[in-house]
């Protein structure tokens, strides 16, 4: 008899633990003292129970959004959220600072938002509180004048969140980007960098009327230029390299010149060598052909010893020349 009473005392231990898990009445009284009967039914909490959802993250959403003034929202809509992997807690703060704000936040927004994996609370905070972003996040956007100087430049951007645009919006980052292409561009054209400086406020202007915030998450409300600084002169740079870079070719030139001329004097050198010994060989044959002139007869004594005058009349003119051309030339070395 003792054993018996044991199992069923366990048994309606058991049935009790198990009908108030999946009946949890606690929630559901809950609901009722703090909506009324109706809002929240213990159907639908067991319903939740099967369905493996939580009933409590549920019950406190469908309360908290009641009493901020959102009764249209039930637990229906926010169990359809949790199935499709959304942040339940997440939807119902965003919904709430927005309609505190009176930002228009549909509830269809709202979770689309937060199932493309965007924090759809931060969103709406950006929203009522702008954020600044660094442009760029690290370091400066170097840029060059007109006049060739560069010049360094880091801006702030304030930015607030544009809710239809965080679904397919692009992100920070191509704020980033685009603000500093705008801020590259805008000191490029200008004609030297005094004037930049001036007026740094011309760039945020130029860069503001582009319209960068086009197709992204968030809308640009002002282009703060935060710093801005001198950097090298990147024309006389460019034209120092070019001077050397002419340097270069123009020595390249010369002694490719200079090789040309060395090997034609070379060439013309073994064209003299080569002549002079033509020269010797024409002259070797003179006493063969003398001498078989004398044999043929075509050429007599007299003639011989002419020939010899000649050649000694021409080799006394050729000494006189030459003391000649030699006295000259010492007179012209005392005269100096």
């Amino acid at each position: 008899m003792p054993i018996v009473q044991m199992v069923l005392l366990g048994f309606i231990v058991f049935a009790t633990v198990t009908i108030l898990y999946f009946v949890p009445l606690g929630m559901w009284i809950q609901g009722i003292v703090s909506l009324g009967l109706g809002r929240i039914r213990i159907v639908d909490l067991i319903r939740m129970r099967l369905r493996k959802i939580s009933p409590r993250l549920v019950t406190d959403g469908v309360i908290n959004l009641h009493k901020a003034g959102l009764e249209h929202i039930t637990t229906d809509m926010l169990e359809t959220h949790y199935l499709a992997g959304g942040n339940v807690q997440n939807i119902v703060a965003a919904l709430i600072a927005a309609d505190k704000a009176n930002i228009k936040l549909p509830f269809e927004t709202a979770t689309a938002i937060d199932l493309a994996g965007r924090d759809v609370n931060e969103a709406v905070q950006t929203s009522v509180y702008p954020k600044v972003i660094n442009a760029p996040k690290d370091g400066y956007l170097a840029a060059v004048a007109k006049d060739g100087i560069e010049l360094k430049a880091r801006a702030r951007v304030t930015v607030r969140t544009n809710i239809p645009g965080l679904v397919g919006g692009a992100t920070d980052d191509t704020i980033i980007a685009r603000v500093g292409e705008g801020i590259v561009s805008a000191i490029g054209s200008a004609s030297n960098y005094s004037q930049v400086l001036e007026n740094p406020d011309n760039i945020s202007r130029a860069v503001l009327d582009k319209g960068l915030d086009a197709g992204t998450a968030f809308e640009i409300l002002s282009i703060d230029i935060a710093d801005l600084d001198v950097g090298k002169n990147i024309g006389a740079s460019l034209q120092a390299d070019q001077a050397e870079a002419d340097l270069r070719v123009a020595q390249a030139k010369a002694e490719t010149r200079r090789a040309m001329a060395v090997a034609e004097e070379q060439e013309m050198t073994a064209k003299v060598q080569e002549m002079q010994a033509k020269v010797v060989e024409a002259e070797s044959e003179v006493p063969q052909a003398m001498a078989h002139a004398f044999r043929e007869g075509n050429m007599g004594i007299m003639d011989y010893y002419k020939m010899e005058n000649i050649k000694s009349d021409t080799t006394m003119r050729d000494s006189i020349a030459d003391t000649g051309t030699e006295a000259n030339t010492n007179t012209e070395d005392v005269s100096e």
